[in-house]
This record gives structure tokens, sequence and C-alpha cells, in this order.
């Protein structure tokens, strides 16, 4: 008992509208439901936990998680209460301290506590219906500050990593119940395919329609993160792990489940480099700098970059570089700086061309190829454009070419292409030609899942405003408006997409 009230409680408390004595009912029944009829809490013990900051012991965690995540229609785990998780995690040093956002960065048994009871919860919204919502993001810098010092070490997997006699001794209220067994080879390599499944559909038919299957695939690896395994499985298994909570992550984003998006990208990048793949971990960063442009925080965004570059080790390959100078410039672009969006996006294309391929790329740099170079370069430019109109030709330039070599099973790609095509054609006065890619655009959009390309259409259609005299661009604004989801665009969004 801290004698402080548990701000963090006491917030979600507010938000679920519940009396002290209504969530005292709630905890006992809910407690029950999950093989503790024991429990007996009361009025005057809530009032402890959210007044005078004391921690409930275990199982009482995680039943509030449960009941809170159902009560607000997110994803709220142990940490999001204010609770700290008993176990052994405390004897690795946390760079982060007591300041940092859910307690960054984790232990690796934390890290699979963590994952199992975060699926688990998101699991449990997707079957009931429920919609994850109301939650904040953490700043840019609030992540990069915790997550600098233990990035830029060695991870101690062998030493820290959960044991085959006490599998599930770190925090046995966040994991389900999972009996912790060996896996062998032949298992972890079914899992890596499935990874490569789930990315192709992703990529062809956009996040919503499997994300699902993803975040019950995660959570089962994460319960077999519970067993001890061989280092050699392990690190291989903690792979799985960082590439399925990349996708998880990038699948919510997709749909729109901003907050959920950026546990998934922190997950992956402890999951990689618990599995000795700082690159991966950087490259799992800068989804979520990716996810901060959209979202119209470029500044976060850079303070991501900084981190993902920093940290991805100098193993880095120069197409992964690369593939990150992009993703810097389009927030540069944001922010209207032009000079060093150039400057950036050139130190991209020197990277990207002295790649040699004499060493095969990891599976999870595959999908960026030429194509996805020229069209990130389209997007930065586009956005530039915004600023400066003059930029609008070179987002002609390269968004076709990205369109040119464009190929199958990327469908929401080409769709992004189409859209910066044609925004930069409106903004370039060239209404005809901006004419012809919104309606391409605008017909492959019904072929997928993703509100991100209508996120991106809505800036598009913003646009046409200034067009509104001509019949053809008049024809177009209706049919945008009859086809877009009733969804509201995003009336906080600062930067043009």
């Amino acid at each position: 008992m801290t004698g402080e009230p548990n701000t963090r409680l006491a917030d979600l408390f507010g938000l679920a509208g519940w009396s002290k004595g209504e969530l005292a009912r709630l905890v006992n029944r809910q407690a029950a439901a999950m093989g503790h009829p024991q429990l007996a809490t009361d009025t005057s013990r809530v009032r402890r936990w959210i007044d005078m900051g004391e921690s409930p012991r275990d199982p009482v965690p995680k039943v509030l998680a449960a009941l809170f995540t159902e009560r607000l229609g997110r994803v709220v785990t142990i940490e999001d209460l204010g609770f700290v998780r008993h176990g052994r995690t405390r004897k690795r040093r946390e760079a982060g301290g007591a300041g940092h956002p859910d307690g960054l960065p984790w232990a690796p048994e934390r890290t699979a506590a963590v994952l199992t009871e975060f699926t688990g919860m998101d699991l449990m919204l997707n079957r009931r219906g429920l919609v994850g919502a109301g939650a904040a993001l953490a700043a840019g810098s609030a992540l990069s500050s915790a997550m600098y010092d233990w990035l830029h070490t060695d991870p101690a997997l062998a030493t820290h990593a959960p044991r085959v006699h006490d599998p599930l001794h770190a925090d046995p209220a966040g994991f389900d119940r999972y009996e912790a067994a060996p896996i062998g080879s032949q298992e972890i390599d079914a899992l890596e395919r499935s990874v490569e499944v789930f990315r192709a559909w992703d990529a062809s038919r956009g996040g919503g329609l499997q994300r699902k299957a993803v975040v019950g695939q995660l959570n089962e690896v994460g319960g077999m993160l519970a067993y001890h395994h061989p280092d050699h499985l392990q690190r291989r298994l903690w792979g799985v792990a960082a590439n399925l909570a990349v996708l998880a992550g990038w699948m919510s984003h997709d749909v729109g489940l901003e907050p959920t998006a950026q546990k998934y990208f922190v997950i992956a990048a402890h999951a990689a480099r618990e599995g000795g793949d700082r690159p991966r971990a950087g490259e799992a960063l800068s989804r979520a700098a990716r996810q901060m442009v959209h979202l119209g925080r470029p500044d976060d965004a850079l303070d991501l970059m900084k981190l993902a570059k920093s940290g991805s080790g100098e193993e880095t390959l120069p197409r992964t570089r690369a593939m990150l100078h992009t993703i810097e410039a389009w927030a540069q672009a944001s922010m209207g700086r032009a000079q060093a969006m150039r400057r950036t996006l050139g130190e991209a294309e020197e990277l990207f061309v002295s790649d040699k391929g004499d060493v095969p790329p990891p599976s999870w740099m595959q999908m960026f190829d030429e194509a996805d170079m020229h069209g990130m370069q389209a997007l930065a430019y586009r956005t530039l454009a915004e600023h400066d109109p003059a930029a609008a030709g070179i987002a002609q330039r390269h968004a076709k070419q990205a369109l040119e070599l464009r190929e199958g099973g990327r469908q929401r790609s080409k769709i992004f292409d189409y859209i910066s095509m044609a925004s930069a054609c409106f903004i370039a006065d060239d209404p005809e030609q901006a004419d012809r890619y919104a309606r391409l655009a605008l017909v492959s959009m019904g072929e997928t899942s993703s509100h991100r390309t209508w996120d991106r259409l809505r800036e598009m259609y913003r646009l046409t405003g200034q067009f509104s005299g001509y019949a053809k661009i008049e024809d177009l604004r209706e049919e945008i408006q009859h086809a877009m989801p009733n969804s509201p665009a995003k009336s906080t969004r600062s930067a043009r997409i």
C-alpha cells in the first residue's frame, strides 16, 4: 500500500460508471466463474485499492482487468490498472523506472506474460463484438526514453527465460490455463510458414479479415514461451512471436484499433530483442512510427524512428536501413521540412542501391522491394506537396514507377499508390488525370478490409473541393460520398497523408 490514490484505477473506475459496491460484487462473481469461489471482496476493499493505492493479491488484478476490458470495450491490462506484477521480473534491472509507460522495458518472462494476457483480452473482445476505443497512445518520446538503454544492450535470453520446472512462475495471473510442453523444430517450421500466409493475406486484403486468427496464433505462441526450450529453438520461437505481434499490430492499425496496435508493436520489439534480432525490433518500432504519422503526430514518429534506427544494430542490412529512412522522410514531409526530407530520401536511395543482395533479406523485409521504395517516396513527396506544391510532380513520377513495378497480391499497396497519384494530380491542377486514378482506387477498395485506405481517400476527397465546378469531379465526389463507410473522418488529424 502506497497511501497515495491509484490514479490509473480511479480514472478507469470513473469511465466504467460503477459504484464501489457494484465493483466488489462483480469481482466476487467473476472470480467465482474463473475458479476462485473463496474470494470475498467488499466496498471498503475497493476503496483502499482506489484511494490508498493498495495492490490486491492474485487473482484479483486479472479479474479486474477482465471486468474493465468487457465494460470499456478495449483491452485493459494489469499495468493499465496501476498494479505492479508480482514475480521475478524485479531481478532484472529496468532502465525505464517507475515513470515509464507500463513499466517498460519488460524481462523475457514478463514479455511472455503480457503477450498472453493482452492477446487473451483482445480475443475476448473479438468474441463479444466489442470495439476497442478510448485509450490514449503513449507518446513517442515516452516509449523512446523507456526503451533506449534496454534496446542497445544484448538480451540475456538463456539466463532469464522461464524454466521448465516452474514454467509460469513469472506471473500466473498473466497466463491462461496452458499446459506448457516442449515443441520441436518441425512445429516451429509450421509456425513460421503460417506467418508467411498471414502476411500475404494482409498485403492483399487488409487487416480486418484475419486479425483474430493472427491474435489467436500469437496467444498460443505466448503459452509455448512459458516452457524453456533449448536456446536455438527459444530464439526462433521469440522470432515467431515478434513476427505475429507485428502483424497483429499492423492489422489492428489497419482497422483503426490504434492503442491496441501500439501495444502489439511494443510487444513485438520486446520479443524480437529477446530473440536476438535487433533489426526486427527496430522495424517493429518503425511500424509504431508509421502509425504516428498516419495519425498526425509526426514529432512522435521522429522520436520513435531515432530509437528504431539507432537500436537496430550494425547488422541491419542496407535495404532495411533504406526502409527506415523512408518512414523518417514521411514524418519530415508532414512537418513541411523539405530540405531534411529530401536529404533523408537521398540517403534511402543510396542505401537501397548499395544492397548487393549477397545476404538474403529476412522474411519480414521481403515485402519491401523497389515498388515499395517508390511508393514511400511518392507518399513523402505527396505529403510535402501540401506545403510546397512543386513537390507534386515528383510524387507523380514515383507513384507511376511504383504502380508499374507492383506485383500481384499487393492490392492494398496499389490502392495507396493510386491515391498518392490522384492527390498529387489534384495539387498539380490536373483534375482529368486525378479523376482517372481516384476511380481506380475507388474500384479496388471494395476488395479490402483496410480502414487506412479510406482514411487516405478522405484526405484526397478534401482536395477535390477546389474542382467542384468540373462535372467529372462532381460525379467523383458523389461516388466517394456514396461509397464511404459510415465511420467519420478523423477531425483531429493535422498531417495530410
